[in-house]
């Protein structure tokens, strides 16, 4: 697991269309809290699902949502676990390839410029998914130990 850093400065945000013009990405409503979760925790991990929880329940929700025909096919969140940290994201995994993640990635990281942040952190990255995020948003490795998750608690409750 790698952190990543990325500079919100000179990305072009133009970029953030689905090849599909049916899917909208949208910030959540927060009465679509519950969907959210329930996609999160279905397609992805309750991890996860609590983790966009933080995001969720700010004043502004953190989080950005594909929606087609009236339901969640995506999510991407920021300022989840830590302020100034992008993720997580997900795409259900049966239309991947249409530039749904990349979207989401770029809504959020431009709401992140715009809310002041000058970086973005992606923590905890597994190296299959540094690619993405190398070609998309020009992310460059942290190479340094240690990370946000390492306060992780792994229990029995868990």
């Amino acid at each position: 697991m790698q952190d990543l850093l990325v500079s919100l400065y000179n990305l072009d945000y133009s970029d953030k269309y689905a090849k599909d013009e049916s899917i909208k990405i949208v910030r959540v409503l927060s009465p679509n809290s519950d969907a959210v979760v329930n996609f999160v925790t279905k397609h992805f991990s309750k991890g996860w699902a609590s983790e966009i929880k933080g995001a969720l329940y700010q004043t502004t929700p953190k989080v950005f949502i594909a929606v087609k025909d009236n339901n969640i096919i995506g999510f991407a969140a920021y300022d989840a676990t830590a302020k100034g940290y992008f993720g997580p994201i997900g795409v259900d995994e049966s239309i991947r390839g249409q530039n749904i993640g990349k979207a989401l990635l770029l809504h959020a990281l431009e709401a992140m410029y715009y809310e002041g942040y000058g970086y973005a952190i992606i923590g905890g990255v597994n190296d299959k998914v540094i690619p993405f995020y190398e070609k998309s948003c020009q992310a460059i490795r942290i190479d340094l130990k240690g990370n946000v998750y390492d306060r992780l608690i792994r229990g029995k409750y868990e």
